[in-house]
């Protein structure tokens, strides 16, 4: 005995049913078209671009850590170093911090007991001013802090970033301005671009940050 296959169920299923009225056809549309669009946002890679400008010890944690983050997560990433932000790909990093131009900088001892390591020290402005060579003494401090708690170092998280597939690219207009050589830079960057040809890439991105 044969059996009758619904036309519903033979039909290809991006084929409209037959027999729909005009309000069927816009329900069956409107459905295909969520389902779709369903499975458009499934299988799409999420994007990432940033912008680093600042070429100071802290700033440049923000960008690599969301750098090498987003990468590991499989996110298509890209991050433009623009002016001081070109700093954090050179070969030799000479990142130093400054707490007078950072006045929200907590002041922390890296060792010593925990009451100790917990108490912001305040210094005076005209201490940070005038004391020759207290922004070496503050950029050492943050680095033994950054150490004692476990954090990467610069160089760590910008080969994490490099190993995870993100593109580091440099802004050519800045190595122009500042008369750079690029063999001052580590190999590693993926392009020597300027702002428009960037501004492009970054259009097209789910996440846009400026750092």
């Amino acid at each position: 005995m044969s059996t009758v296959t619904p036309l519903s169920e033979s039909r290809h299923p991006a084929e409209a049913p037959s027999g729909l009225d005009m309000e069927g056809l816009n329900a069956w549309f409107d459905r295909r078209l969520e389902e779709k669009l369903a499975e458009r946002e499934a299988a799409k890679v999420p994007s990432m671009a940033l912008i680093a400008t600042k070429g100071t010890l802290d700033m440049a944690y923000p960008p690599f850590i969301l750098a090498s983050t987003a990468a590991a997560l499989g996110w298509e990433t890209s991050v433009f170093f623009t002016f001081y932000g070109l700093e954090l790909l050179r070969r030799d990093l000479r990142l130093a911090v400054s707490p007078m131009g950072n006045p929200a900088m907590p002041m922390k001892m890296p060792v010593g007991p925990d009451w100790m390591q917990k108490v912001n020290w305040k210094i005076p402005n005209l201490v940070v001013s005038n004391v020759p060579g207290f922004e070496s003494f503050a950029t050492t401090m943050m680095q033994k802090t950054l150490k004692a708690k476990g954090v990467a170092s610069i160089e760590e998280l910008r080969s994490l970033s490099i190993e995870a597939g993100a593109k580091l690219v440099a802004c050519q207009m800045t190595v122009d301005l500042f008369g750079y050589d690029r063999g001052e830079f580590i190999p590693e960057i993926a392009d020597w671009i300027g702002a428009a040809t960037y501004l492009e890439m970054a259009r097209k991105a789910d996440i846009c940050l400026f750092v």
